[in-house]
């Protein structure tokens, strides 16, 4: 058997390949960023093209920096940026305009009318998603409305629709499989994630042709293998899964009640709900966590839009520090905010909020605040929306959560991951590994050719690095409380904008 595993982490920014050992070790990482093109205020693309060329390119680089060859991998797991949507034909394998990305907001008047004419809740039921530009349907949509030839293509089975993950196994194979795993089948707004099926319902709402559709098989499964030409050998392509389904398993929360909270320009926090899904009264969103073997396990998730992006503000916008690194050490001049709270809805609010009006606020400033006093804020607000999330998943889930399994680039701040922990009043771990997604990519794809034989052995590979214990104190409290009347301010100046 050979001793490693090759991850695939194609990101919204990157694309990187990262090589794996039995003990879950990295032996060799390498990445390489590629183009954010933004045609119009509002709109983001990538070129399809260019994302399976630094992907291939990476994982080339990867196996040479270990100096090993392809025959040492035993399988490749892919995770990647989820809802960005390629739309390709099928004859000549060629993307029939740019991918549109996750974060690109033109269909948001199309999402507004499918609302107004009451379809939100039939939507939320069958997919456990809210109506969002976020999602991929309405991008296909959009593509079949706006590029010249696409609808009569789709209409007589030319396209094939794909997330990143589809577009890659379609290439890595050579064009023989097109696919996706059961995670970024349930972001697209038409997988019913209660049948486990492309809904027909769905599919006549946003009319798009079924023969556009991947086949959907389980997040660890081979699905089929790399062209011989690429790697000069055949890798089995054994596990795959949007990215923050796989953190939440590289994180190992595997029982109903775990949670993982991912610090990076925003926040995505998962909790692990178990084999039903429970559909948020909370405005959380439900979505599949990953399907091994004949088990599916569902999560509830909420978005945080701004987090480590408040720190760049702070560097780039305010120019209080001139690296991020810098922000604790400007933070821990001062014992608290001295009662100013930093609302950083720079794009509006996320989860539990979903208010896209409300913008950045500041409130409870003096003639004695100072730049650490806004640094302390600003670091404090990230805790406080992570706080309200957590909240929203107790309140949904009816289970107390006991710890936050943490991951990320603002988990380098002790101040911060203190802060979070006395919050929330729950232990924050952060562990060894932390290159979560890439693992939990690479422990789903090595479970299913037997490179692990089990999740419980890949528990023994988890391990802590550092802990955090609350520190309980009525403070905290009352620290709450200014940071909801925080947040009711940011929002009555947005709806009194009128």
């Amino acid at each position: 058997m050979p001793n490693y595993i090759l991850a695939f982490d194609q990101g919204t920014t990157s694309s990187r390949a990262i090589l794996f050992d039995r003990r879950g070790h990295i032996k060799s990482i390498a990445q390489k960023e590629f183009t954010q093109i933004y045609p119009q205020p509002g709109w983001v693309e990538h070129n399809a093209n260019e994302i399976w060329s630094t992907q291939v390119g990476v994982a080339a680089e990867a196996i040479l920096k270990a100096g090993l060859q392809a025959t040492d991998i035993a399988a490749i797991g892919i995770t990647n940026q989820r809802e960005t949507t390629v739309v390709w034909d099928r004859r000549t394998g060629e993307a029939v305009c740019n991918a549109i990305v996750w974060q690109d907001r033109r269909t948001s008047a199309y999402c507004d009318s499918l609302k107004r004419q009451g379809h939100e809740q039939t939507v939320r039921e069958k997919t456990g998603l809210v109506i969002d530009a976020y999602f991929s349907a309405t991008k296909i949509r959009w593509i079949l409305d706006h590029v010249p030839g696409a609808k009569e293509k789709a209409e007589a089975g030319h396209l094939a629709f794909g997330t990143i993950d589809s577009w890659l196994i379609w290439n890595l194979t050579a064009r023989k499989v097109h696919v996706t795993d059961v995670t970024n089948a349930s972001r697209t707004l038409l997988y019913n994630i209660n049948t486990l099926t492309w809904d027909e319902d769905l599919l006549s709402l946003f009319d798009i042709p079924a023969s556009m559709l991947p086949e959907v098989r389980s997040s660890s499964e081979v699905v089929g293998e790399t062209a011989a030409s690429l790697f000069a050998a055949r890798i089995p392509i054994a596990g795959i899964a949007g990215d923050q389904h796989a953190a939440l398993f590289g994180q190992m929360c595997t029982k109903p009640g775990m949670v993982k909270n991912t610090y990076g320009t925003g926040c995505f926090m998962l909790m692990n709900i178990g084999d039903k899904p429970i559909l948020s009264t909370h405005k959380l969103v439900t979505t599949i966590a990953w399907k091994i073997k004949d088990e599916v396990r569902y999560a509830l998730e909420g978005s945080i839009f701004i987090a480590g992006a408040v720190v760049q503000w702070l560097r780039d916008g305010l120019g209080v520090i001139s690296s991020s690194a810098e922000v604790e050490q400007l933070a821990r001049l001062v014992k608290s905010s001295d009662g100013v709270y930093l609302v950083p809805a720079f794009a509006g609010l996320g989860a539990p909020h979903w208010n896209q009006h409300t913008r950045g606020t500041m409130v409870g400033m003096t003639r004695g605040t100072t730049k650490a006093h806004i640094a302390r804020a600003a670091l404090e607000s990230i805790a406080y929306q992570t706080m309200e999330v957590l909240s929203a998943m107790e309140a949904d889930s009816g289970i107390e959560i006991k710890e936050l399994r943490v991951d990320g680039g603002a988990t380098d701040n002790d101040l911060l991951m203190q802060f979070q922990a006395d919050i929330l009043n729950v232990r924050v771990v952060k562990p060894e590994v932390t290159e979560v997604t890439a693992i939990g990519a690479a422990y789903l794809a090595g479970l299913a050719v037997g490179f692990w034989q089990s999740v419980e052995d890949i528990q023994q590979q988890w391990n802590i690095s550092r802990q955090y214990e609350p520190a309980a104190s009525d403070s905290h409290q009352e620290l709450i409380k200014g940071w909801l009347r925080a947040v009711r301010a940011a929002k009555a100046w947005a709806d009194d904008s009128e």
